[in-house]
């Protein structure tokens, strides 16, 4: 198989496509840069090619994908980089939005036309719940992020209209060492300062870096992958509160728990302004879709997840 990876040097790409070679699938990682001659030559791997796609130049609906069998979209601005200052809030938004209708209409475009499109999504589009918990019958939410999810998945629709098939990934908190949100917390954690975030009741919902690279494989290419579209909940089946969380790392990481420890919510919306709502939102996203279909988690619990993926 053939497929072709957005946003494949961060942390969910690089262990894509490392999943896709194991198993001696060809890659085409569409990168803003120009091409490296021949691919990508670090790797030596001549099943690594390059090509250069930038949502955001003139040619951006014409990158050439004949010959691909699937595309797996990933790339999109960080929500938790930066302050969500205007200017900002318009980049995160125009590299989901913008990005996905561009190269959806890039594939109706495609001969012959690819046969799966894979879309990063987030449970963002479910807004703060309260911590009650919610699958993916629920409605979207109301603030900022929940409008630029529901839009993402919208931008989709022309290659869904084409007779792609089309499945969103509506991931959680990815806890994976090399970045994201576990990259940022391991530092304060083995010193024993990780704090609880406001209350600490908020409920997050996670997946391991492994569990998220299985569920989108299963997606692409698993068994009956071909009846498999629309939105799918990638979290484990078992939620944690910011505490919980914070404790179960200091244990991993054989680290006191300091519980009265904490930033409270005033601050934290002071110091990272609406930005801080990626940390307080508490909603209990469960994968009713990816379980009902038959996927089994490696990682289903937060100390498993910990375990396996922090170094020794």
């Amino acid at each position: 198989m053939k497929v072709a990876v957005t946003g494949s040097s961060g942390l969910i790409g690089t262990a894509l496509t490392a999943s896709l070679r194991a198993d001696d699938h060809q890659v085409v990682r569409l990168v803003r840069r120009p091409p490296r001659a021949g691919g990508e030559r670090t790797t030596g791997d001549e099943a690594i090619s390059e090509v250069r796609w930038d949502p955001r130049a003139a040619d951006a609906g014409d990158p050439p994908l004949s010959g691909v069998d699937a595309v797996v979209h990933l790339a999109g601005a960080g929500v938790g980089d930066h302050r969500w200052t205007a200017s900002y809030k318009a980049e995160i938004r125009a590299s989901r939005v913008v990005a996905t209708a561009a190269l959806a209409t890039a594939l109706t475009g495609t001969q012959p036309r690819p046969k799966t499109f894979i879309a990063a999504s987030a449970i963002g589009w479910y807004g703060d719940t309260g911590g009650r918990d919610v699958t993916e019958a629920a409605p979207a939410g109301k603030g900022f992020l929940s409008r630029v999810v529901h839009d993402w998945e919208a931008a989709a629709d022309p290659a869904r209209e084409a007779g792609i098939r089309v499945a969103h990934l509506r991931s959680g908190l990815v806890l994976g060492i090399g970045g994201g949100v576990l990259g940022r917390l391991a530092l304060p954690a083995r010193l024993g300062l990780l704090p609880r975030f406001g209350d600490g009741h908020q409920v997050m919902s996670w997946i391991s870096l492994t569990d998220e690279i299985r569920a989108i494989r299963f997606l692409l290419d698993g068994p009956g992958a071909e009846s498999r579209s629309g939105p799918y909940n990638l979290t484990a089946p078992s939620p944690v509160t910011n505490a919980e969380l914070t404790a179960a790392l200091h244990a991993a990481l054989r680290r006191p728990d300091f519980g009265w420890l904490r930033v409270p919510a005033p601050l934290l919306k002071l110091a990272l302004g609406e930005m801080s709502a990626e940390l307080l939102t508490s909603a209990r996203v469960l994968p009713e879709r990816l379980l009902a279909a038959g996927f089994e988690f490696s990682q289903p619990t937060i100390a498993a997840a910990l375990a396996a993926e922090l170094p020794r």
